[in-house]
């Protein structure tokens, strides 16, 4: 992560072409070009301590695959990048992932834990006076 923020992310909404049919989407894909089509993926760039430069990925297209020490610079790489792997992509016949760009999230998803995990974290929220809700989720914001 940068220091003080969360990654930066470059999500460009892909627009509806109006097809109800994945047949119809797949037929308005062949008409773009790779750079259209590569904006269908968010693109996040964080900061690694570790590494002490900033780190570019895409998923489901690639993981972490550029790195740099000036946020913009490794933006612009990763987007060369995406833009590679989905030519890549279409020229050798292999499916695109779901797009990732605009995705909506709930809020909500399970989680399965041992069940001595569970007791801990709800003994430890209790003791808090907090939900379990409020003890997991504090916990994942600190990630």
């Amino acid at each position: 992560m940068r220091p003080g923020r969360g990654p930066i992310e470059d999500a460009h909404h892909r627009s509806d072409n109006g097809t109800s049919s994945e047949t119809g989407k797949a037929a308005a894909r062949k008409n773009q070009s790779p750079a259209e089509l590569a904006r269908r993926y968010l693109k996040l760039v964080e900061w690694s301590d570790r590494d002490g430069c900033f780190i570019g990925s895409a998923p489901p297209i690639i993981g972490p695959c550029c790195h740099g020490k000036i946020e913009a610079d490794v933006m612009a790489q990763l987007s060369t990048i995406v833009e590679e792997w989905v030519e890549v992509m279409l020229r050798d016949g292999h499916p695109l992932p779901a797009g990732t760009a605009g995705k909506k999230y709930s809020g909500q998803f399970v989680v399965r834990i041992a069940p001595e995990l569970h007791k801990k974290f709800s003994l430890k929220a209790l003791a808090r006076g907090e939900s379990l809700n409020q003890l997991v989720a504090g916990a994942l914001a600190a990630v």
